[in-house]
């Protein structure tokens, strides 16, 4: 199997795009930590997932490979997550004493945030069964070259350490550390141009 061909995703394949990322957050520790229900996920990842990243679809900042097996959402410079939405989101899928760890986890992320322009990746994935066949390169590779084009840092935050070392090798460097509560580690990144 050779290098996936990378590609925009189409308006028309939106769906097939996030039940890719969907199908890849399934074990992320981050996603199942907020959602541990396999029903409350299977509900309210894609709801988060459109919220923090559905705006990558109608701004170009939205790629897949050319089989599904990978997708991401990239928001570019001054397109920012609806916050308000993900609120929402979190405030009915959360049970309430469950919240105040969440919402703090949110707020730390929110404080970690760029505020001079730059590309967001709030989310890659790649389908469990592809895994380690060069997905998550290649997306990252295509997607970057908008960043690199624009001379703009890019900006992430890695939810396991294996992602983690994975963006480093394009990069990246974490600028702290996430944690509230019982919650794991998540590391904000940041890539200068290139």
């Amino acid at each position: 199997m050779g290098t996936p061909t990378i590609g925009t995703v189409k308006s028309s394949d939106r769906e097939r795009a996030l039940s890719t990322l969907t199908v890849a957050f399934t074990t992320d520790p981050i996603a199942r930590w907020a959602f541990p229900d396999p029903q409350q996920y299977l509900t309210y990842f894609p709801q988060i997932a459109t919220a923090m990243g559905g705006a990558a679809f109608e701004n170009n900042g939205a790629f897949c490979s050319d089989d599904f097996g990978g997708a991401c959402l990239w928001l570019p410079p001054d397109v920012h997550p609806d916050e308000e939405a993900v609120g929402k989101v979190a405030e009915k899928a959360i049970v309430a004493d469950e919240q105040e760890k969440v919402f703090g986890f949110l707020e730390q992320m929110g404080e970690y945030h760029p505020t001079e322009r730059h590309w967001y990746l709030p989310f890659i994935g790649v389908d469990p069964r592809k895994q380690g066949a060069g997905y998550g390169s290649a997306l990252l590779k295509h997607a970057l070259k908008n960043a690199d084009r624009d001379q703009l840092p890019a900006y992430l935050e890695a939810t396991s350490a294996g992602s983690k070392r994975l963006y480093e090798r394009f990069g990246f460097k974490a600028i702290g550390e996430i944690q509230s509560g019982d919650s794991p580690t998540l590391w904000p990144m940041l890539r200068k141009p290139q």
